[in-house]
């Protein structure tokens, strides 16, 4: 759980992490606590002047006023570290002043006074102060406005003001205002009313190129970056506590409801990593696009200008203003369910990292507003483009293989399928002369160049699980027997590995295999398995010695699917197709070069098997139930759109965040370090997700989703309203199948435990 991905980032944050550690930490949490004001008196003198010395509050702030040179997404992972350290007083609240001056393009001295913490800074979110027209072009300030966080500790305030040309901008000494500190629900962050009586404000504190839009931005980014080190704390507090603390005789940590209260909170803090980050990327881009060409600021020019850029950022910020603060009140919220009765207590922390959470959700505006923007956007158009920035080592790669594949281009298909082949681009991450030995790096490039060449390597299916298997485990012989003609997909593979009594426990499998003369006899039933009516071969797991532990008495086979003794039975499902079979072995003979691996040692292989080393560029993961085809269901659905939109729009933003968990896994990969969680979360997400998105789309037909598809399955969808309804009535039966299969949730949620979070394991099972 990090805001940060690349090791620049991971450094930074790292080095806030202690000084937060040296610097704030418990005691100084408790005294803010425990303080009438919030600590707020002695916090300028000590903690404000120390981050000024880091150089912490000009970190996202131009070098000529003062600051570090970096931008949004540095001061985002700073955000969040401090965050996760609870750190009092009013760094958040100057830090967007600082970044909302700078974004005006008139801050000046004031940025500057800020970044060297001469000053500190709060901004007014709230409406309530009125303006008429002054002089010399200034304006005159009536009314007041509240809550304000920092308000009453601020020395300059970045106030909203109306009048009859709309809403304007201005930055305020907070000496000229009156100022009454309120009762804040944050007990470390002091709150305020500020109010204007007939305050003159000159010409250059009104801050004509600063529009809501972008204080709002910026706002969901710092808000929710505090709020991801706040759900990270929380999920790390959780898990350690539920390690050490035993009731019944065990760690609490080990009962399925609570280790799936934590995998849970897992999946909301990653979630809310992802879109923060993905946030301040892009209004970082925003800004670059938006800047004076040749200013420092400037990014180089991107398709669709300044404007698409900053419709980007808008929805980025939306999603993240959705997602991020729901997920750290959400996930300190569990954090004291996990802790109990010690999590309630007043000396505990828990309950300010809660009130904190919640100040923020409070201050930044209800998630269902947001959510509704997000629909907004989505539904006029708004896309987020999700790129990679890559090294300048990318382009000598991208020539070579740009010119291969344009040779590959001009083949037919059959020559194509050859060349694909024997070039290695059906899988570039095996090795020669499967693959292309390709990096993570020109793996992401091929992917890339393939898609704008309009070329598409042959899909192997189970296939590439079997060549997974022979390239680590098999035999020169066995390679050169099956490799050749399944890279060309001339033999077409299933999976026998699931039991009726061992599905996602494939460990308990019972299908036997008996030593004969030459080879082996399996005998055994085998469930849910694509293809078994095509396939020519088979994968195939079953026990070769029961006395052995479970996971030690498996062995690892191919099968050729024409041997006697093989029954393939469709299996029908929910929606009346039957896409799976049952598998019956009855003394199926397999011989000994058959065998892959060592006899005994097959769970190792079917590990690998499963293993997908690939690296993914993040591309849809639905097929065909993911935030594309909801909006195109909701463009024909106006009428509904209204009472559905905030609905609509945590789906949208629940999609682009698994988009977003998928790009920062390969900017690990291609970096060298491991995703971490990120992987297992997103397979997770996306599976739920895909569900959601067709119970989505099938409520939006009304009445007509009681139509069905027909008892037969057989029924494909015309373009008529009817029609429609029957199509989503039958993704809705299918779609529950994602869930169960390559491992149902609950068991995905106990790896998350278990593997990251480092929870007790479930005991083993009573020997046979």
């Amino acid at each position: 759980m990090a805001l940060a991905v690349t090791e620049e980032h991971q450094a930074l944050a790292e080095s806030v992490r202690g000084w937060a550690e040296r610097n704030a930490g418990p005691p100084a949490l408790r005294a803010a606590a425990d303080a009438p004001d919030g600590g707020a008196a002695n916090y300028a003198d000590s903690v404000h002047s120390a981050l000024a010395a880091q150089g912490l509050l000009g970190l996202h702030l131009p070098e000529d006023q003062g600051g570090q040179g970096f931008g949004l997404a540095e001061l985002a992972v700073a955000v969040a570290e401090l965050g996760r350290g609870m750190l009092p007083g009013c760094f958040l609240p100057t830090v967007l002043a600082s970044a909302a001056l700078a974004a005006s393009g008139t801050g000046g001295k004031l940025v500057t006074s800020l970044a060297d913490g001469t000053r500190c800074g709060a901004v007014c979110l709230a409406a309530g102060i009125t303006a008429t027209p002054g002089e010399d072009g200034g304006l005159v300030l009536d009314g007041s406005c509240a809550p304000v966080l920092g308000g009453s500790v601020a020395d300059l305030v970045i106030l909203p003001v109306s009048g009859t040309g709309g809403e304007t901008w201005v930055a305020v000494d907070a000496a000229e205002l009156d100022i009454t500190q309120l009762d804040s629900l944050d007990l470390t962050r002091p709150v305020a009313q500020l109010r204007a009586d007939s305050l003159a404000v000159p010409a250059e504190r009104v801050l004509t190129g600063l529009r809501r839009t972008v204080v709002a931005d910026l706002a969901a980014v710092l808000f929710g970056a505090e709020a991801a080190g706040i759900a990270g704390w929380a999920v790390s507090t959780a898990a350690e506590y539920a390690r050490i603390r035993h009731q019944f005789g065990r760690p609490i940590g080990q009962f399925q409801a609570v280790k799936h209260r934590c995998a849970r909170m897992l999946t909301q803090a990653e979630q809310a990593d992802a879109v923060v980050w993905d946030a301040a990327r892009a209004l970082d881009r925003a800004a670059g696009d938006a800047a004076p060409a040749g200013s420092a600021a400037a990014a180089p020019s991107a398709p669709g200008g300044a404007a698409d850029s900053e419709a980007q950022a808008d929805f980025a910020a939306s999603v993240a203003a959705v997602i991020a603060v729901d997920a750290a009140v959400e996930c300190a919220h569990e954090c004291i369910q996990v802790l109990g009765g010690i999590g309630y207590t007043w000396e505990h922390e828990a309950h300010l990292y809660y009130r904190r959470a919640l100040s923020l959700r409070a201050l930044l505006g209800p998630s269902g507003r947001w959510a509704r923007q997000v629909a907004g956007l989505a539904t006029s158009g708004t896309r987020r483009k999700l790129e990679i920035d890559l090294p300048d080592e990318a382009e000598r790669w991208r020539t070579e293989i740009r010119a291969e594949l344009a040779e590959i281009a001009g083949l037919s298909w059959v020559d194509q399928i050859e060349r694909f082949a024997a070039g290695g681009w059906v899988s570039p991450h095996l090795p020669r002369p499967w693959g292309r030995a390709a990096t993570p790096l020109e793996q992401v490039i091929i992917a890339q160049e393939l898609r704008a060449a309009r070329l598409r390597p042959p899909v192997l299916f189970i296939g590439s699980w079997a060549m997974s298997a022979l390239v680590g485990y098999g035999t020169p012989e066995q390679q050169e027997r099956f490799l050749p003609r399944t890279l060309r997909n001339q033999v077409v593979w299933c999976q026998l590995f699931s039991e009726p009594g061992a599905g996602s426990d494939l460990a308990g499998i019972t299908t036997r295999a008996e030593r004969a003369d030459g080879g082996w006899r399996l005998t055994g039933q085998k469930i849910w398995t694509s293809l078994a009516k095509q396939a020519a071969w088979a994968i195939c797991i079953a026990r070769t010695d029961p006395s052995e532990p479970r996971h030690d008495g498996i062995s690892y086979f191919l099968v050729d699917m024409s041997s006697p003794g093989i029954e393939v039975r469709p299996l029908r499902e929910m929606t009346g197709d039957a896409l799976f079979n049952q598998v019956f072995l009855d003394d199926v003979f397999v011989p000994d070069d058959c065998v892959v691996g060592e006899i005994n040692g097959g769970w190792k292989v079917a590990r690998s098997t499963l293993a997908n080393e690939r690296v993914s560029l993040s591309q849809s993961w639905t097929s065909g139930f993911g935030v594309a085809e909801l909006l195109d269901v909701v463009a024909k659905q106006d009428p509904a759109m209204a009472q559905d939109a905030e609905l609509i729009g945590r789906l949208v933003g629940a999609g682009h965040a698994i988009d977003v968990l998928g790009l920062r896994v390969t900017l690990r990969q291609l970096s060298g370090t491991e995703p971490g969680a990120t992987g297992s979360v997103r397979k997770l997400l996306g599976m739920r997700h895909a569900q959601q998105v067709t119970e989505c789309c099938w409520s939006l037909a009304g009445a007509d989703g009681a139509l069905g598809p027909g008892r037969e399955g057989g029924w494909r969808p015309g373009d008529g309203e009817q029609d429609q309804a029957r199509h989503w009535s039958k993704q809705v039966l299918m779609t529950r199948a994602l869930t169960i299969g390559g491992g149902t949730t609950d068991i995905q949620l106990n790896i998350i435990a278990e593997r990251i979070l480092g929870l007790p394991r479930d005991p083993e099972p009573p020997a046979a």
